[in-house]
């Protein structure tokens, strides 16, 4: 669907508003949404499209995906999760994999971020080198 300018500036605009100091206030956001359901202003559809893609890309950058070839233990874990709340803040969500394919290291993507210090990243560093 193609979304009109003037909708994708109000939705960021009804986003910022509801993103106070920092983070969404969900039930801000949904009474937003009840009243732009209820009142259905021009190309009301093209808004809830945009704070939808919106509200998505917001919640990918809370995630943070932790990759590595074998299980880690707690200690490990715990020692990843410090150093990525040092760089990203306190409100994330933590997911692990355990992924063979990278042979060793750990593989971190938070958000759009990929942090790779797997042994397949660096021999594919290493591969586009030469």
């Amino acid at each position: 669907m193609k979304v009109s300018k003037v909708a994708r500036t109000n939705a960021h605009r009804i986003f910022r508003m509801c993103s106070a100091s920092g983070s969404l206030n969900e039930s801000h956001l949904r009474s937003a949404i009840q009243k732009l359901v209820a009142q259905k202003p021009r190309d009301y559809q093209g808004i809830l499209v945009t704070l939808k893609r919106l509200v998505r890309l917001e919640a990918e950058r809370k995630h943070a995906v932790i990759e590595s070839a074998a299980p880690l233990d707690l200690e490990e874990r715990a020692r990843a999760a410090d150093s990525i709340v040092e760089q990203y803040g306190r409100d994330l969500t933590f997911e692990y994999k355990v992924s063979p394919e990278l042979l060793g290291g750990l593989r971190i993507q938070v958000g759009n971020d990929v942090l790779d210090g797997s042994v397949k990243g660096r021999l594919a560093r290493l591969a586009n080198v030469f």
